[in-house]
């Protein structure tokens, strides 16, 4: 059993999948964590060094291997679902749940990080925006289920992807 989790930078990806991972007893691994362990390097830094598609090769890289394990429960960087092998790999070796965040609670969760490499260059706001309208399509393609975050706190949505997999598996 793999349960990975998708969504937009702020929808608290992390934050619940931690939260799964000790209530289920499962390893927990986050692709950004990953890459950083792995470079030496923060994201902002791999963005600046190598852009967007040096980034996205790498992110590819760690989540083949990742979905090779069993058992874990595995945090995805926003943009994780560009790319179709990675929504391929997320399919065939585990449950996908989308953790659907109103942009307003994205802009919240984002504004006193500076470790966005996205959001730095423009309005923040508009920015996400424009990733919301680029990515949700692909987020809903990719998951199994899709959970709104909307008023919800970390743990309550925990919860609610923990009982669908206790359910439905």
């Amino acid at each position: 059993m793999n349960i990975f989790i998708v969504g937009p930078m702020g929808s608290g990806k992390s934050t619940v999948g931690k939260i799964i991972s000790s209530e289920l007893f499962l390893n927990f691994f986050d692709t950004d964590g990953e890459i950083e362990t792995r470079t030496g390097a923060s994201i902002d830094w791999i963005f600046d060094l190598e852009g967007e598609d040096g980034f996205r090769k790498r992110e590819t890289k760690v989540l083949e291997e990742m979905v090779k394990q069993n058992s874990i429960v595995l945090s995805t960087g926003g943009g994780i679902i560009l790319s179709e092998t990675n929504r391929e790999l997320l399919s065939s070796r585990g449950t996908v749940f989308y953790l659907a965040t109103p942009i307003e609670v994205q802009l919240e969760r984002t504004s006193k990080d500076k470790d966005r490499p996205l959001l730095k260059d423009g309005d923040p706001g508009e920015i996400l925006k424009n990733l919301h309208i680029a990515r949700e399509s692909l987020y809903e393609e990719v998951s199994d289920y899709t959970v709104d975050t909307e008023n919800k706190s970390s743990q309550q949505v925990s919860s609610e992807i923990i009982k669908l997999v206790k359910n439905y598996g």
